[in-house]
């Protein structure tokens, strides 16, 4: 595995991008994400949207700065069209204009994704560090672009930026585990499980901490509306076809796919487990890569010790309770849609994750 994995997890290193040069005809998409939180509140935003030039991505990929502005290109672009089409007030709109169209599809299209603002888009490229040499965690980062004005939101983004700071561990045990498995050492293997499980109890504290910021009525009505799926939009200038795209959803971080891939948890082929396979061409194509990998590595339930092996497991099911519980809180006790924001009946899905993860327990 790449060392990169071990040291960052799946977050960008470096940092990503957070403005374009100031020099460069690309900062005009920064004023426009710095208005859109109040562009949205506007009956006027759309027809202000179509009328804006956006300017194409045009950096040669043997520059530096290629990735990280285009990665911003993406969040830029893509937090103007899901705000387009899902403007809190206003019907779907069921046509992305040229102007926005068109950027989006050629940008997701350099980076081999679907183009939709998905999870790695809103979370995993938008954050910035107050210090610098201070870590990645609550307190020291912020969001750079949002769809609202409201902290909530920004609180939302961030406590999944550093539960995937804290998967930095994990992918490094996983490395260790890969390691001590080709060796034949028990004992690394069984250390490498308890690291990993600690820190996967960690991601558990920090998902447990979204309340502290995030009312569930401001949730449901000022921003959850704007990371929902397209449901039969033309994108104009691309596809006079009517498509439909996944919306941003936890589902899209590589971080559990990996631990899933890494135990073998066996969950029964479902309309559950092709939802999951089809949020891999969400993910960032080098992410998908990871996850193949890890998925050809040997079976570690033979060899790890069972109160080690079971631990594991027990922190992954209590990560995906939590999960549950602020689904439930946040989205079920409000609306009666039973679909999540990448359309799916997620209140069923996540419960079967959950039984079927603690059924993998060893005796």
């Amino acid at each position: 595995m790449d060392p990169i994995y071990t040291a960052r997890g799946f977050l960008p290193d470096p940092d990503p991008a957070h403005a374009f040069p100031p020099a460069s005809p690309l900062a005009r998409l920064d004023s426009l994400g710095r208005d859109l939180p109040s562009l949205l509140h506007d009956p006027g935003c759309r027809a202000y949207l179509r009328a804006q030039p956006i300017p194409p991505f045009d950096l040669p990929p043997d520059d530096p700065a290629y990735l990280p502005l285009l990665r911003l290109y993406y969040v830029r672009v893509g937090f103007l069209a899901s705000g387009y089409v899902n403007q809190v007030g206003q019907p779907p709109e069921p046509v992305l204009p040229r102007n926005l169209a068109v950027p989006l599809a050629a940008a997701c299209g350099l980076l081999g994704r679907p183009p939709i603002l998905s999870y790695d888009g809103y979370a995993l490229y938008n954050w910035r560090r107050f210090d610098p040499a201070g870590p990645v965690a609550l307190g020291n980062i912020d969001t750079h672009q949002n769809f609202v004005h409201l902290y909530d939101e920004h609180w939302f983004v961030l406590v999944h930026v550093e539960i995937e700071a804290v998967a930095a561990r994990v992918l490094a045990g996983i490395g260790r585990a890969a390691t001590a498995l080709a060796a034949g050492d028990d004992g690394a293997l069984d250390a490498a499980l308890t690291g990993m499980t600690a820190a996967v109890w960690e991601m558990v504290q920090v998902l447990r901490r979204i309340p502290e910021k995030m009312d569930p009525a401001v949730y449901h009505r000022a921003f959850r509306p704007y990371i929902r799926f397209f449901e039969g939009v033309v994108y104009e200038g691309v596809s006079d076809a009517p498509v439909s795209q996944r919306g941003e959803t936890g589902a899209q971080s590589s971080v559990m796919p990996a631990l899933v891939a890494f135990l073998k948890i066996p969950h029964r082929p479902s309309a559950l487990t092709d939802h999951l396979a089809d949020m891999r061409g969400f993910m960032p194509a080098e992410h998908r890569a990871v996850l193949a990998e890890i998925e050809r590595l040997l079976p570690v339930r033979p060899r790890a010790g069972r109160d080690t092996f079971n631990g594991l497991l027990e922190a992954v099911a209590a990560f995906r309770e939590v999960h549950y519980g602020w689904a439930e809180l946040y989205i079920h006790q409000r609306v009666d849609d039973p679909r999540g924001t990448g359309g799916t009946p997620y209140r069923q899905w996540l419960r079967q994750l959950i039984d079927e993860t603690l059924r993998f327990k060893i005796g």
